[in-house]
């Protein structure tokens, strides 16, 4: 009998060939999709995150298992957006106007999924309104900016400035990340938060938006 363990093991092992197998068979055996995602894939992504921060792992060991993560996530997203349980909060997640480096980005949004939230990935070279447009379609309440490039760094500040200029978006929380930053310049622009890596991000978001 397949169990939420084996799919757990497949996400620590990155075999994206077993993760989708065994997410299926959960599936076609009965198992609810957030029964799935909250026994199955997110004590996998939490045990790799803890690997990595712990260096026993390091990034590809890292994008092998979000890829077997995505995998799964690929069978049971349709039917976690049909459900009516409750899942943790939307965040939007983009790499700012200017830049088009989206490595980081992506595997802060696949693990964020693993986690439990809803990611809505608005890609490369955003405009800063475009952020705050997504946010208030989506009542999201974490926004997620990601840089490279140093010269694309100031238009961070520019999406946390236009979102504290509207009382509105007050509670909204903005986190940013990439090899360029640190906590220095993330507190210097407003940021409420930021992380070197990927399972870093996921923990903010759970300090942030719990």
């Amino acid at each position: 009998m397949v169990k939420y363990q084996n799919l757990t093991e497949s996400i620590i092992k990155g075999d994206n060939i077993s993760s989708r197998d065994i997410a299926e068979k959960l599936i076609a055996a009965g198992a609810p999709a957030l029964d799935i995602l909250n026994n199955g894939l997110v004590p996998g992504m939490d045990v790799v995150g803890k690997k990595f921060r712990d260096k026993e792992i390091y990034l590809p060991e890292v994008l092998l298992s979000a890829r077997a993560m995505k995998a799964a996530m690929e069978i049971i997203k349709p039917l976690l957006s049909e459900s009516c349980e409750k899942r943790k909060g939307v965040v939007i997640l983009g790499t700012v106007k200017g830049d088009i480096h989206e490595i980081g980005k992506n595997l802060v949004g696949m693990m964020l999924e693993g986690g439990g939230y809803t990611v809505i990935d608005l890609g490369v070279d955003v405009p800063p309104e475009k952020f705050i447009e997504e946010m208030k379609k989506h009542g999201a309440k974490l926004i997620g900016i990601s840089a490279l490039l140093t010269t694309t760094m100031p238009a961070m500040k520019t999406v946390i400035d236009m979102l504290k200029a509207d009382c509105q978006n007050a509670g909204v929380k903005v986190i940013v990340g990439g090899a360029p930053l640190n906590q220095e310049f993330a507190d210097s622009i407003g940021a409420d938060g930021y992380s070197p890596d990927a399972p870093g991000a996921v923990e903010l978001a759970g300090k942030l938006i719990p």
